[in-house]
């Protein structure tokens, strides 16, 4: 199985992670979608699990997993569709999903079920990293990577203690709030990802905002490893919930623009 660092060993440019909420609009549609993307050159894929209750997401999000609730997405069928996506492509899968979820389903079946499904890393957004210890052993004695949030506001001692757990990559939140397409980056990115380059050799990527090729190649000029774009993709599939074929020949012409906006910064 294909792992992160094999993706950012190789890499030659900053890497392309595209989000999807799993079941969106439905089961076969979001597989298509999650197929096109990887066709289109994502490097590695975060997927989440959809939630009733997700603070960390903003309305675009939201309305993704009710969609993929109503559709009648769980965490056994959701593990299910990573199990077909791993037969498309070998292709990293990170999970971000919230701790309830995992609760329910019963942390240790999970983290197994997680691990055998093909999943490469967890990240569980409501889980801080004060309470890592729930988690760690689970992703331990599953050999999944560790993947942990910083923000702009974390300090720099929590910096530090992120990026000592972090095995996979540290997740890098661009601004404020929740997630959401913006029409700019936060001024603090580039200064966070400045100072994480400083403090670790783990592989650096941003989200929450990222939408348009600009951002892309401002996030690799300033350094990061890889690119998360979530709510762009999504607000694609609501816009077209009458016509997806015409989805997906946007969401590939946004992934081949932001891909390459992120061939002109070669690393």
């Amino acid at each position: 199985m294909k792992t992160y660092a094999d993706v950012f060993a190789n890499a030659k440019r900053t890497v392309l992670i595209p989000f999807f909420v799993l079941g969106d609009p439905d089961e076969a549609q979001s597989l298509d979608y999650i197929r096109a993307a990887i066709d289109a050159g994502a490097d590695i894929l975060e997927l989440g699990i959809p939630f009733s209750d997700p603070i960390a997401d903003g309305p675009t999000i939201q309305k993704a997993d009710i969609r993929a609730l109503d559709a009648g997405m769980t965490c056994r069928r959701a593990l299910a569709m990573i199990r077909r996506i791993k037969e498309i492509r070998d292709i990293p899968i990170g999970l971000l999903m919230y701790y309830n979820l995992i609760w329910h389903y019963g942390p240790e079946a999970f983290y197994r079920d997680a691990a055998a499904a093909g999943v490469n890393s967890v990240l569980v957004a409501d889980l801080c990293v004060d309470d890592a210890g729930e988690v760690e052993p689970l992703i331990e004695a599953n050999h999944l990577e560790s993947v942990y949030m910083v923000t702009p506001n974390t300090s720099a001692q929590r910096r530090a203690k992120i990026a000592q757990l972090c095995r996979g990559f540290i997740y890098t939140v661009s601004v404020l709030g929740v997630t959401g397409a913006r029409t700019e980056l936060g001024t603090q990115i580039k200064p966070l990802v400045k100072s994480l380059k400083a403090q670790t050799q783990v592989p650096v990527c941003v989200g929450f905002g990222v939408s348009r090729a600009e951002h892309a190649r401002e996030l690799a000029a300033a350094g990061a490893d890889g690119v998360i774009v979530g709510s762009a993709l999504v607000q694609i599939i609501e816009k077209n919930l009458t016509n997806p074929s015409a989805g997906r020949v946007e969401l590939t012409e946004l992934l081949g623009s932001l891909k390459e906006a992120l061939e002109a910064r070669p690393l």
